[in-house]
């Protein structure tokens, strides 16, 4: 997306985000699962509450995160032909310095509980690992 209004990622349960442009206020109210990019984020336009209780995490893009950016901006200028996202990928090293990863508390202890069963050879999907998931998310 290239701008957004406000409440953008209201409860979001799912998915991937990329806002390329300015945001409302109340972003990421709600917002329970799902991953967002976001370009020159005003934190004070992410919903107060959430952030204050944890239950939102703002950070830097890690490697691998820096490879979903530059593939979904990629897509973004096959499918629609954007400048700005182009002007993004010509200058990655830059761009990738002013996003933010947005995250919500729970759901990265979920991906986390995941990545670490996957290591040790259980099944991401399987029972051991799902009751791992209720533990660290309090369900």
């Amino acid at each position: 997306m290239e701008g957004v209004g406000d409440h953008a990622l209201e409860y979001m349960t799912g998915g991937l985000a990329v806002i390329l442009g300015e945001t409302g206020r109340n972003l990421g109210a709600g917002m329970s699962g799902g991953t967002a990019y976001i370009h020159g984020l005003r934190r004070e336009l992410v919903n107060r509450e959430a952030l204050a209780s944890g239950e939102l995490t703002l950070s830097e893009l890690g490697s691998a995160d820096v490879e979903i950016l530059r593939d979904l901006l990629e897509r973004h200028v096959v499918e629609t032909g954007s400048l700005l996202a182009q002007g993004m990928l010509d200058d990655i090293d830059g761009t990738v310095s002013r996003f933010v990863k947005v995250l919500p508390r729970d759901f990265a202890a979920v991906l986390a509980t995941r990545a670490s069963a996957a290591k040790e050879g259980l099944d991401p999907d399987g029972d051991v690992v799902w009751g791992r998931i209720l533990e660290v998310t309090g369900g």
